[in-house]
């Protein structure tokens, strides 16, 4: 008859803390093993099928038991630095851990790692890594932002994101923007395709037959895409594509246009597009302000699905498969539900 092992208690945090470090790929792998064993031991799990799964002894079991039973979580770390104390996390060695964090290595480097910090505390790697992650902190990560200095942000923004919300009656809403010097890559070695175990292959050398730039409307209430290829992005060919657009409405419909601040789109053909058309009205996004225009989110999609992976024979092949993707998106193509909804996430100055 097996032998039913009591069953360890614990509290929910530390079911958490234990689940994380059983599927850690970065911690020992003793550390790993501990915390698996003692979640068995927490379900309930007999000392045979502990052994069978583990692969590991009934001493062995009964040893870690009765330290974590002691010494909780930070016992079971004690015993891979023979002669040291597992270092006790109190919230002023994590709040001096923080403050550590925050500052700038003395060596020159950018940011700390684990062991740097802990060097430099006189602390054990473990106790840093465990409050890094309780804090959410990962100084490896790092991210960008851009915060807009146009004074009239508020307002420029509000506009724009009434059109998306609340369109005004019978218009159309469209978002406009190129996409400029799109290359066009041919590799020079033949592409290893996907296979078990294997990504798809491609090799370093290309030859780049040159470039164009692509148009694109969005059309904010169906999703669908109008777009065009240039060889260039000037005022003459943006005008033409205003009046593609234009012609894709009725006759004296209402339209509005949401675009950046590109110099392109302000010169005095521009102006006289707007005059000869009345019924088209301008929207621009507030500087360094991209992301108000939705059309941006479908460029992001074409470059990860056409163009990053794309192998062009020449010019026209690339405008060629860039236009073929277009009319297959439009056929099936919705609109875009977007949002801001963390406040908490803006960047102030």
């Amino acid at each position: 008859m097996p032998f039913k092992a009591d069953p360890v208690t614990i509290t929910a945090e530390e079911r958490a803390e234990l689940r994380e470090m059983s599927l850690s790929r970065s911690l020992p792998a003793g550390d790993v093993f501990k915390a698996r064993l003692i979640l068995m031991l927490a379900a309930g799990r007999s000392y045979a099928e502990i052994r069978q799964r583990l692969e590991t002894s009934s001493p062995t079991i009964s040893q870690w038991k009765k330290r974590f039973v002691e010494e909780r979580i930070p016992g079971l770390m004690e015993v891979r630095h023979p002669g040291r104390k597992a270092t006790v996390i109190t919230p002023r060695l994590q709040a001096r851990v923080l403050a550590a964090t925050r500052r700038k290595p003395k060596d020159g480097s950018t940011q700390w790692s684990v062991r740097k910090l802990a060097q430099e505390l006189s602390i054990s790697k473990d106790a840093v890594h465990r409050i890094w992650r309780k804090a959410g902190i990962k100084p490896h990560r790092l991210e960008r932002y851009m915060a807009s200095n146009d004074p009239d942000f508020e307002t420029k923004a509000a506009d724009i994101i009434g059109l998306y919300l609340n369109p005004p009656q019978h218009a159309a809403v469209f978002c406009v923007d190129e996409k400029s010097a799109i290359q066009a890559l041919d590799r020079l070695d033949p592409v290893l395709p996907l296979s078990p175990g294997r990504a798809e292959r491609h090799g370093f050398e290309y030859y780049r037959h040159g470039t164009l730039s692509l148009y694109a409307a969005l059309d904010v209430n169906t999703g669908r895409v109008h777009g065009k290829t240039a060889a260039r992005h000037t005022s003459e060919q943006f005008v033409d594509f205003l009046d593609q657009v234009v012609g894709l409405c009725k006759p004296k419909q209402e339209i509005h246009i949401i675009l950046d601040n590109l110099s392109a789109h302000k010169t005095k053909k521009v102006a006289a597009f707007l005059q000869e058309h009345p019924q088209v009205k301008l929207h621009f996004t507030p500087t360094y302000s991209s992301w108000l225009n939705q059309v941006e989110i479908w460029f992001a999609r074409i470059e990860r699905e056409v163009i990053a992976r794309g192998i062009f024979t020449s010019v026209k092949d690339l405008a060629r498969k860039l236009m073929r993707y277009i009319r297959g998106y439009s056929k099936n193509a919705r609109p875009f539900q977007w949002k801001y909804s963390d406040l908490n996430k803006r960047i102030k100055l």
